[in-house]
C-alpha cells in the first residue's frame, strides 16, 4: 500500500516540476536569484534530481548514480530541455526502483546513515517525498516571482 502511494506521490510531484521548469516563460530566468532568494529554480530543480537520484536511485534502484552535491548549487544555466530530460529520466528511476521494493523493504533499516541514526526505508522515503514537495513549492514561488 505504502510502495503504491509513495509512486503517486512521486510521479505526481516530479511531473509538476517538469511542468513548472517547463512553464518559465524566459530561460534565463530558471537561474535568477535576488535578494533574499539564494537558490534558483534552476539549482533546486538540480538538487532534486541529484537527491532522488542518490537515495532512491543508486542505492534502492542500483543505477550507479554518482552525486555531486556542490554542483546541484553551482552549476548554472544548463538548458530547460536538459532539465526537463533530467526529470523524466528520474521519474523512470523511481519507477523502476520503487517497483523493486516489498513491503517487507520498507520495514528494515535504509542502508545508508543520512541523519546520523538509523530509519527504516519507508521513513526515508516518505522524507524524501516530503523534501520533493517543500523544494517543488519553492521553485513554484520563484517561478512566479521573478519571471
Amino acid at each position: 500500500m505504502l510502495i503504491e502511494t509513495l509512486k503517486i506521490l512521486f510521479n505526481r510531484d516530479l511531473n509538476k516540476l517538469k511542468f513548472e521548469i517547463e512553464s518559465y516563460e524566459y530561460e534565463n530566468h530558471i537561474w535568477d536569484i535576488e535578494k533574499n532568494i539564494s537558490n534558483s529554480g534552476g539549482n533546486l530543480c538540480l538538487h532534486l534530481i541529484g537527491n532522488i537520484n542518490t537515495y532512491i536511485g543508486a542505492e534502492i534502484g542500483k543505477t550507479g548514480y554518482i552525486r555531486n552535491r556542490p554542483l546541484e548549487f553551482s552549476l548554472k544555466d544548463v538548458p530547460k530541455s536538459e532539465l526537463i530530460q533530467k526529470i523524466e529520466d528520474t521519474i523512470l528511476v523511481v519507477n523502476n526502483a520503487l517497483d523493486s521494493l516489498t513491503e517487507d523493504d520498507l520495514t528494515a533499516v535504509y542502508p545508508q546513515i543520512v541523519f546520523e541514526k538509523e530509519m527504516t526505508t519507508g521513513f526515508f522515503l516518505v522524507h524524501l517525498a516530503t523534501h520533493l514537495g517543500y523544494h517543488l513549492g519553492q521553485i513554484n514561488y520563484h517561478r512566479r516571482l521573478l519571471d
